[in-house]
């Protein structure tokens, strides 16, 4: 059962927030919302909007979640481009979890491309 607060770390609740998008309903209108309902998806085992929100190019065939693993807070940490006139965009972020009783967190600056219209995930810079 989805959480009623949004994992992603924003005020509203998750129906409001990041469920809005993993209905299919509506799409991300940015780059930074993609990855905050990116992160959501993780935080709620939502694999086929993870899947439908990659770009088909870096796609993979299958995506197991481990259930063990609880995604605990988001921290965005810079962001270019990604807005409502952009066509590309990057979000860098802290993603913490807990694994195995362990805290950890995942760093990364993620690519955003639009694709048909839609934001979605292009892949990680190094």
């Amino acid at each position: 059962m989805p959480p009623a607060s949004c994992p992603c770390g924003l005020a509203e609740s998750y129906t409001a927030c990041c469920g809005r998008f993993h209905e299919g309903g509506l799409a991300a209108p940015t780059a930074e919302l993609l990855m905050r309902s990116r992160y959501s998806a993780f935080a709620v085992g939502d694999t086929p909007y993870l899947l439908r929100t990659w770009h088909p190019d870096t796609r993979p065939r299958r995506l197991s979640l481990d259930p063990r693993q609880e995604w605990t807070r988001l921290e965005i940490l810079a962001r270019t481009g990604g807005g409502l006139l952009h066509t590309e965009g990057t979000v860098e972020f802290r993603a913490h979890y807990r694994h195995h009783g362990r805290d950890g967190f995942l760093e990364e600056n993620s690519r955003f491309r639009r694709d048909g219209g839609h934001w979605v995930y292009l892949d990680a810079e190094a």
